[in-house]
């Protein structure tokens, strides 16, 4: 397996990026995904929290011609957490590209799994028990993470991704749960990674976190944890000011310290709802607003779900966290 990491493209300094290009997909890197969620709020003031991800993975270097082979497989993860309701849903698929089942089409500006799709800056997606229908409008320019063009995750070369935020989407649509339909408003985020290899085997998860200030700042951190108990040196992040100028973040800036925890009945896995978050010398009080988010059935279980934000500054948020249950493996 990891010589056949060798045969694709690797994250590495210098890449050059170019949009809308970049906002699609890039066939020589192993995966890629791209990452939405957002807070959103109807008129009575009902809170929802939503997750749309499309992965790509390539499985097969060399497919052979025909609609039913595989090159790359198209999963798709997508989850609402009914805040006010307290509870919770989700639902993914698994395809290949096939006669036009999932894909990424940069000239119709599309990506998509099924009846899942962002197409031109419109979300759609629908289960039996909800939907999704958004339109976005984004108030900031593309934020580019890292260093010299690579988010990098280890010492090794090419442990990195080349990554890619929009972290002002301004959103409003409809969302139905059970029958009722609510219009909504509220503010996305999308994320945006492409790589060939990230983590190394003695890393076991991370914590990250995408925050909406209300004085129309940005904040992403990821928190890289380590087998022996310590947090790993590559962890990183971005600020990014109301006027969309971003400043990075090395493990030096900032602390992430876990609080309260919930544990998960199905996975076991025990995970923070609290966080205290020090950027800068600003604090920061991370709080869940609601334990029960998390995404299990798959190879990997992880919580990804609507957070609040209090203290220095105040907004609202995305916490994802993953190896809670047992070490993740990116393979």
């Amino acid at each position: 397996m990891i010589l056949a990491l060798f045969a694709y493209i690797s994250a590495l300094p210098g890449y050059h990026y170019e949009f809308p290009r970049d906002h699609y997909d890039h066939p020589g890197f192993q995966t890629e995904w791209w990452y939405y969620t957002g807070n959103l709020r109807a008129a009575d003031g009902h809170r929802f929290g939503f997750e749309l991800t499309f992965f790509r993975k390539n499985v097969n270097e060399k497919p052979k011609p025909g609609a039913w082979e595989i090159g790359d497989a198209y999963l798709a993860h997508l989850a609402l957490s009914d805040i006010d309701g307290k509870e919770f849903y989700h639902a993914e698929r698994l395809n290949r590209s096939g006669p036009g089942l999932a894909g990424i089409d940069a000239a119709k500006r599309r990506v998509w799994n099924g009846n899942w799709k962002i197409e031109d800056q419109t979300l759609e997606a629908l289960t039996a028990q909800f939907a999704l229908r958004l339109r976005f409008n984004s108030a900031k320019p593309p934020v580019i993470h890292g260093v010299n063009g690579v988010s990098q995750k280890a010492a090794c070369q090419g442990c990195a991704s080349h990554y890619i935020s929009m972290t002002r989407l301004q959103s409003s649509g409809t969302v139905t749960v059970n029958g009722k339909q609510y219009q909504v408003e509220g503010a996305s985020w999308m994320d945006h990674e492409f790589f060939t290899h990230q983590l190394t085997s003695d890393q076991t998860g991370w914590d990250w976190l995408s925050l909406q200030m209300n004085d129309g700042s940005e904040l992403m951190l990821f928190r890289l944890r380590r087998k022996d108990g310590s947090i790993d040196s590559y962890s990183a992040g971005t600020l990014i000011d109301a006027k969309g100028n971003t400043r990075h973040l090395t493990s030096k800036d900032f602390t992430m310290t876990p609080g309260r925890t919930w544990k998960s009945p199905k996975s076991g896995g025990q995970y923070p709802m609290e966080w205290t978050v020090t950027v800068l010398g600003e604090k920061l009080t991370i709080r869940s607003m609601l334990d029960k988010q998390e995404i299990t059935g798959n190879a990997t279980n992880y919580w990804e779900g609507a957070i609040q934000i209090e203290g220095a500054r105040s907004g609202v948020g995305y916490l994802e966290m993953t190896g809670y249950d047992k070490p993740i493996d990116m393979r």
